[in-house]
């Protein structure tokens, strides 16, 4: 079943669309936060993203931004929704990435035309289920780590970095790279954070079997099976 995800606060709206959406047959994944809003991507990976503006904690524009940021997310289509129609609004949130912009109120068989016609646009996106490196075996459906058929307890943002390493075993990601992906541009947070999340990584990888973990002095780090680590740096 087709996934849309719903990023809108307004409880009536976020029904209707639901609502809507489903007698379309798609599955809605509807999240209320902007916080909680890119983690939610992420995990199910929808076919459109229908975003409202005005958001607490992040905005509309701020979550379409970041999610542009993200290599395995930047295809999906964002349409935004929001009551903001002056001509340089949608100017804005266009710019920031959205594939199309609908005003508040607005008509519910438009609206899922225009989810229909986005859909067609947008470029197949496969999605990956696993990734493995040696004895390391990371679930992207259920969220796990496993080393050698034992289950690897990690943290959401070990998890992140982990996944990021993953994706390119022997790449070397800077401190600055993996905190703009792993931590997002508009949280800061200081490069030696990332230092002491790898620890921890480590610590729970290690417990099952060797350092896989390549430190690079003053540079950054890699995943490959020939690490030779240096928890000084």
């Amino acid at each position: 079943m087709t996934t849309v995800m719903v990023i809108e606060d307004e409880e009536a709206i976020g029904i209707l669309l639901k609502y809507n959406l489903e007698k379309e047959g798609y599955e809605v994944v509807w999240e209320t936060s902007g916080n909680k809003a890119l983690a939610a991507v992420e995990k199910c990976c929808p076919a459109v993203i229908l975003l409202d503006w005005m958001l607490p904690e992040l905005s509309g524009i701020e979550i379409c931004k970041m999610i542009r940021n993200k290599p395995d997310l930047k295809s999906i289509p964002i349409i935004m929704l929001t009551a903001r129609g002056e001509e340089e609004d949608k100017i804005k949130g266009l710019t920031a990435g959205a594939d199309d912009y609908v005003t508040k109120p607005f008509s519910v068989p438009e609206l899922m035309a225009r989810v229909k016609a986005n859909m067609r646009r947008a470029p197949e996106i496969i999605i990956e289920k696993e990734y493995t490196f040696e004895d390391i075996r990371m679930d992207l459906v259920e969220h796990k780590v496993f080393r050698n058929g034992n289950y690897v307890h990690l943290g959401p943002t070990e998890f992140r970095l982990l996944k990021m390493l993953m994706e390119a075993p022997g790449k070397v990601f800077s401190r600055e790279i993996l905190l703009k992906t792993v931590w997002g541009d508009n949280i800061y947070v200081e490069s030696r954070t990332v230092d002491v999340h790898i620890r921890r990584l480590r610590r729970a990888l290690n417990e099952f079997g060797p350092d896989y973990i390549r430190t690079i002095r003053a540079t950054g780090y890699a995943i490959d099976n020939t690490a030779m680590t240096d928890e000084s740096n």
